[in-house]
């Protein structure tokens, strides 16, 4: 969901921007960086800026502001933590809105549908599956990794919804007939991608996963 200029009225991208730059500053201020100073590590960081960006700039739309493509903030959580994924989705917005696909003045407001909201719900979910079920390698993938995704996709959608109606850009029932349905499916396509995608890496490169840890989810498992 990537909004251009002209849906919302101008107090939205100033409200937008107060509320982001304190995200923006936490991460920047909380972000691994010891980690992410090794050359390895910020290579695989930077490279999942990459691939989201191809990713995202890969979308299918029906109106103005109503585009749907993947998101990979589950992924990117479980792998470098909450600040670095918020970082990460940043800097993949600034990469996307560059390459003309989305609007600067309406950059704010993207990314807090596309990164604040997704990245807050995707950690949020990782602690409750820590807390509340068992450590186990298959309740990691599946309730993290897979439903997790899933939830995360629809609640962005969700978001978007809300706040193109509240702006009346678009009626509630057109939005939840016509564009909300298209998220039930993109979140199966996000859950499959993300499952395979952290079961690779924590199978062949545990290292490059900050929430996995091999004697919590697979000692005497």
């Amino acid at each position: 969901m990537d909004f251009p200029a002209g849906l919302f009225p101008e107090r939205w991208q100033v409200t937008a921007w107060l509320a982001f730059a304190p995200c923006l500053a936490w991460a920047v201020r909380r972000a691994p960086w010891r980690r992410l100073a090794d050359p390895a590590q910020f290579n695989v960081w930077a490279a999942s800026v990459v691939v989201l960006a191809l990713l995202w700039s890969m979308k299918a739309g029906v109106r103005p502001g109503l585009d749907l493509h993947l998101v990979g903030a589950m992924v990117l959580t479980l792998a470098f933590g909450p600040a670095a994924a918020l970082l990460a989705l940043s800097a993949t917005l600034a990469a996307v809105t560059a390459n003309g696909a989305a609007a600067w003045s309406t950059y704010a407001l993207n990314a807090m549908v596309m990164a604040v909201v997704p990245v807050a719900l995707s950690h949020a979910l990782f602690r409750i599956v820590e807390r509340r079920l068992p450590n186990h390698f298959f309740v990691y993938i599946f309730a993290c990794s897979f439903f997790g995704s899933a939830a995360v996709v629809f609640a962005v959608g969700l978001a978007g919804s809300a706040l193109l109606w509240a702006a009346g850009a678009y009626t509630a029932q057109y939005l939840v007939s016509e564009y909300l349905p298209f998220y039930v499916l993109l979140g199966f396509s996000e859950a499959w991608l993300s499952g395979m995608a952290m079961t690779l890496m924590v199978v062949y490169r545990p290292g490059w996963v900050a929430t996995f840890d091999d004697a919590r989810y697979l000692l005497n498992k």
